[in-house]
């Protein structure tokens, strides 16, 4: 119903009362996780025969100030499977980003001449041109897939093989400390906060949310120098 469609002013506030709560709610992302994680929740719950409370929690939100905050936190995703020891590298992790990504860039590479190639949905691409930043993630691809093998070697305490005594590009010019990410990579090494980036930028977040201080500011002033 649309509001010339309306009999009576109490007809159009309700259609304004009902907009006005879409809006809302499609901008909510509390909302939306709900939604979401009912269905799934009464599916699993059906397919177990069970009853009760499926997930810990609705989901954990951070705000990522800058490059160096989303790339830690892209990296140490990536690397879940790893860690744990479900997967020995990157492309073999299912159900991970760095997977699609690498799958992704051989289809590309595959398709290159072909005009019908796949119009599925895919990842914001990475680029390191300036004139790309406003749609691409502003990292190189070769970049990141070194830095994720050369973490992913060092975080798997089960596996013994050659560090690369190299640093990967992407640390140096985003001034991040070796040892400290190396740290951070480990299991529960990356303490949760409301937000991550460089100190400075820290201390700025926690002023324009009224606060006193952001928890593991201290381990962002060591891992971004």
């Amino acid at each position: 119903m649309t509001t010339s469609e309306c009999s009576c002013q109490a007809e159009v506030d309700k259609v304004h009362e009902i907009v006005e709560k879409w809006r809302e709610r499609l901008a909510d992302i509390s909302w939306f996780m709900r939604c979401l994680n009912e269905y799934i929740a009464r599916k699993a719950n059906e397919e177990d025969g069970c009853s009760g409370r499926f997930w810990e929690g609705r989901f954990k939100s951070q705000a990522l100030l800058d490059e160096q905050g989303l790339l830690t936190c892209m990296a140490y995703v990536d690397l879940n499977p790893v860690r744990a020891a479900i997967a020995d590298c990157p492309e073999q992790s299912d159900f991970t980003s760095i997977q699609q990504r690498i799958s992704e860039y051989a289809e590309q590479q595959k398709n290159a001449t072909d005009s019908t190639a796949s119009t599925t949905p895919r990842l914001k691409p990475f680029s390191v041109r300036q004139k790309d930043s406003h749609c691409s993630i502003a990292f190189d691809y070769a970049d990141y897939l070194e830095l994720l093998d050369w973490t992913g070697r060092c975080c798997r305490e089960d596996k013994r093989g050659h560090i690369p005594a190299h640093l990967p590009p992407i640390l140096q010019r985003l001034h991040i400390d070796q040892n400290a990410w190396l740290r951070a990579m480990q299991p529960e090494g990356l303490r949760r906060s409301r937000a991550m980036g460089h100190f400075e930028r820290l201390k700025t977040f926690a002023r324009d949310k009224g606060s006193a201080w952001i928890s593991s500011g201290n381990q962002f002033k060591a891992l971004f120098a």
